[in-house]
C-alpha cells in the first residue's frame, strides 16, 4: 500500500460526548460493516462498556475509504477511552497516530477531559480536527461552544466541523478533513524495526497479542520479537491488520497499525508504551514516552465464603490476562480471612474489576475501604511504600508520612465557582489559578490529596454544580502530611479491615462518626459490644452496641426473690464467658462505613 494513502488517527473527547457513536457512523458510511452487523457502540465489545456507555479498552480498526478524488485511502482508527483512569492508555494511543478528531458535545461544551486530552494531542504533535457533535439537539449552544473551542486550540471558526454522529450530518466533511489535513505516516522501511505497543488482548490459543503501530522498519513472521521493557524474546508467528477482526498479512511496514502474534503466555510482558524490535535487526534506542503503569488506588478483595478463595484467585488470574494494569497479591485479615490486596488505576477501574468478578466469574466479594499509596519515612531514614493501614509501622518508628497529591482541573459554569472552591478547601486543596474559557465557563486548578478524592469528592462536585462541572486529575508529587493511622476496636480487638489513614485534623471527627455509624450497623449480640476508635494507644471515641436481653426468670411463678437473683447472676457470668470468647460477625455495610462518613 502506498504510504501517502494511509491516515492514522484517533477520536478523543470527554466522557459521553459521542466518540463511539462517531466511530459507528464512520464504519457504517464506509460499509466496513454491513447493516445487519451494525449495532450501537460496535467497537465496545464488553457488556460493561455497553451498559455504562463508556469505552474501557482501546479498539483499533482499519477502514477502506474512497475519497472524492477516486483514490482509495486506508484509515486506521483507534477509539480511545475517555475516563481519567485510563489516561495513560489514551496517551499511548495518541502516540500511535498523526491526527486526532476532537469531539465536543454541542450542549455540554468544553469539559475537563476535553482539555487534558487536547493537551496530550498537542504534546504528540497531532493534527487536531475540531468537531462539534450533537448539533441537532434542542439544547445545542453552537456559538458558545465554538468560542470555547477557539479559546482552547486557537483554530479559525471555519475549521470547526458541525456534525451529528447520530443522524450522519457532517460526516462527509469529517472524511474530507481526515484525508486533507492529517499527514500520512513517514516511511522508514530501511531502518531497524521499531513498533509502539499501545494495547493488547489475550487469546486462549494464541496467547497475549500486542497491538502495535510500526514506526520504523518492517515486522514479519519468522523474526524474533525483542522488547525494551524486559529481557524475554519470542518468535513472531503472525502479523496482520484490524478489519473488525484480525486479518493476517505478510508484513507490517512503517506507518502500519496492526497486531503481532508470538505465543506470549504472560500478559505482563506486554507493556503499553513499550517498544518492540527484532533480534535479527535490533534497534539501539526505544521509542520515547514509555513508563510503567502505577496503580493509584488499593483495596482488599475477599471472598464472602472462605471456601471460594481458590475461585477468586483463578478469576483474578484470568482477568489479568486482559488487563495488564491490574495488580494483586495475597493478603490475610484477621476479620476477613484470606484474600487479595489489589491495585487499580482509579475508582472506576476498581468498580469495573469488582463487577466483572461478580458477573463473569460469579464470585461473591467483600471489599475493604480503598486507600492511596503512602510513603513512610522511618526513624532510620529509610522509605517504605504503604498501600494498606495494616502495613503501617508503629507510630514510634515513623518520622514522616508523605501522601500523593494530584494536579486537578475542574471545568465549571462560573456560577458554581464559589461552592466548588469551598469544597476543595474542605478537602485540603491548594488553590493554583483560574482560567476563564468564556465569560460563562471557567477552569479551576487545584492540588488535592488523592485520599480526599477517592471517597466522595466527585459525587459532591456533581451535586453542588447540578451535574455541570467536570473533573480531571494527574499525579503531581508526594508531600508531607500530618497523617495518622486510625484503628477501630470491636470488643477490645483491632479490626484491621476498618483501619484508615487520615489527616490529624480530621482524626477525632472521623473516629466519632465511625463509632456512631458502626453502632447502627453491627448486629446486637448476647453481650455488650464496645466500639472504640484509637490513635496508637489513645482511645479517642467510643460507643456500645447493647446486649440482647433474654428473660431468664420468665418461668418463675412466684417464690422467693433469691431464686430470681441466682438466675440473673448465672446469666451475668455466662455473658462474661461469652464476651471473652465471642466472635462478632461484621457485615459488608460496616466495612463500607468509612465511605459513608461525611466530614
Amino acid at each position: 500500500m502506498n504510504k501517502s494513502k494511509i491516515r492514522n488517527f484517533c477520536i478523543i473527547a470527554h466522557i459521553d460526548h459521542g466518540k463511539s457513536t462517531l466511530a459507528d457512523r464512520l464504519l457504517e458510511d464506509t460499509k466496513t460493516l454491513s447493516k445487519k452487523d451494525m449495532q450501537n457502540q460496535v467497537l465496545d465489545s464488553m457488556d460493561l462498556e455497553r451498559e455504562r456507555g463508556i469505552t474501557i479498552k482501546s479498539h483499533p480498526i482499519q477502514i477502506q475509504y474512497k475519497h472524492t478524488d477516486n483514490e482509495l485511502y486506508v484509515l486506521n482508527l483507534i477509539d480511545t477511552p475517555g475516563h481519567v483512569d485510563f489516561s495513560y492508555e489514551v496517551s499511548r494511543s495518541l502516540a500511535a497516530c498523526e491526527g486526532a478528531l476532537l469531539v465536543i458535545d454541542a450542549a455540554q461544551g468544553v469539559e475537563a477531559q476535553t482539555v487534558s486530552n487536547t493537551y496530550l494531542a498537542i504534546e504528540n504533535n497531532l493534527q487536531i480536527i475540531p468537531i462539534i457533535n450533537k448539533v441537532d439537539l434542542p439544547s445545542a449552544q453552537i456559538e458558545n461552544v465554538t468560542q470555547q473551542l477557539i479559546e482552547l486550540i486557537g483554530c479559525d471558526k471555519e475549521e470547526i466541523i458541525h456534525a451529528s454522529a447520530k443522524n450522519g450530518e457532517g460526516i462527509d466533511f469529517i472524511f474530507d478533513a481526515i484525508v486533507n489535513k492529517i499527514s500520512p505516516p513517514i516511511e522508514k522501511i530501511e531502518s531497524a524495526p521499531r513498533a509502539l505497543i499501545f494495547d493488547s488482548t489475550y487469546d486462549n490459543y494464541r496467547g497475549a497479542i500486542p497491538y502495535v503501530r510500526v514506526v520504523d522498519g518492517i515486522l514479519k513472521a519468522g523474526s524474533t520479537a525483542k522488547f525494551f521493557g524486559h529481557n524475554h524474546e519470542y518468535e513472531i508467528t503472525e502479523v496482520g491488520h484490524f478489519i473488525m477482526k484480525m486479518v493476517k498479512a505478510n508484513e507490517l511496514k512503517s506507518g502500519d497499525v496492526g497486531y503481532v502474534i508470538a505465543n506470549i503466555r504472560d500478559v505482563s510482558h506486554i507493556l503499553p508504551g513499550d517498544t518492540l524490535t527484532t533480534n535479527q535487526n535490533k534497534s539501539k534506542e526505544p521509542l520515547p514516552g514509555f513508563k510503567h503503569i502505577k496503580p493509584m488506588v488499593f483495596s482488599g478483595l475477599y471472598p464472602s465464603d472462605s471456601d471460594d478463595y481458590n475461585q477468586l484467585r483463578n478469576s483474578l488470574d484470568k482477568l489479568k490476562l486482559n488487563d495488564a494494569s491490574l495488580i494483586y497479591e495475597p493478603e490475610t485479615s484477621e476479620a476477613l480471612g484470606f484474600g487479595f490486596r489489589c491495585g487499580f488505576l482509579g475508582l472506576l477501574h476498581m468498580e469495573i474489576i469488582q463487577e466483572r468478578l461478580e458477573r463473569e466469574f460469579e464470585v461473591n466479594l467483600v471489599t475493604t475501604t480503598p486507600n492511596a499509596r503512602y510513603l513512610v519515612v522511618t526513624k532510620d531514614g529509610s522509605e517504605i511504600e504503604v498501600d494498606t493501614p495494616a502495613k503501617m509501622p508503629a507510630s514510634s518508628h515513623i518520622d514522616d508520612i508523605k501522601e500523593p497529591y494530584m494536579s486537578c482541573e475542574i471545568v465549571t459554569p462560573t456560577e458554581y465557582i464559589g461552592n466548588i472552591m469551598k469544597l476543595c478547601q474542605g478537602k485540603r486543596g491548594i488553590y493554583k489559578n483560574t482560567n476563564y474559557l468564556t465569560k460563562d465557563k471557567a477552569q479551576l486548578h487545584y492540588d488535592l490529596p488523592l485520599a480526599e478524592i477517592i471517597f466522595d469528592f466527585y459525587d459532591k462536585l456533581k451535586s453542588i454544580s447540578r451535574g455541570y462541572a467536570s473533573f480531571d486529575y494527574t499525579l503531581s508529587d508526594y508531600r508531607d502530611g500530618k497523617l495518622m493511622k486510625l484503628d477501630i476496636l470491636l470488643n477490645g480487638d483491632v479490626v484491621d479491615a476498618l483501619s484508615i489513614i487520615t489527616h490529624a485534623d480530621d482524626a477525632y471527627d472521623r473516629g466519632v462518626a465511625l463509632c456512631s455509624k458502626l453502632k447502627e450497623l453491627i448486629p446486637r449480640q448476647l453481650f455488650d459490644v464496645p466500639i472504640q476508635a484509637s490513635l496508637g494507644t489513645k482511645i479517642i471515641a467510643r460507643s456500645t452496641v447493647k446486649a440482647l436481653k433474654k428473660n431468664v426468670t420468665a418461668k418463675c411463678y412466684g417464690g422467693d426473690i433469691t431464686r430470681k437473683r441466682k438466675l440473673w447472676e448465672k446469666q451475668k457470668q455466662g455473658k462474661k464467658r461469652m464476651k471473652s470468647i465471642g466472635k462478632i460477625a461484621i457485615p459488608q455495610e460496616a466495612l463500607l462505613a468509612v465511605l459513608q462518613i461525611d466530614k
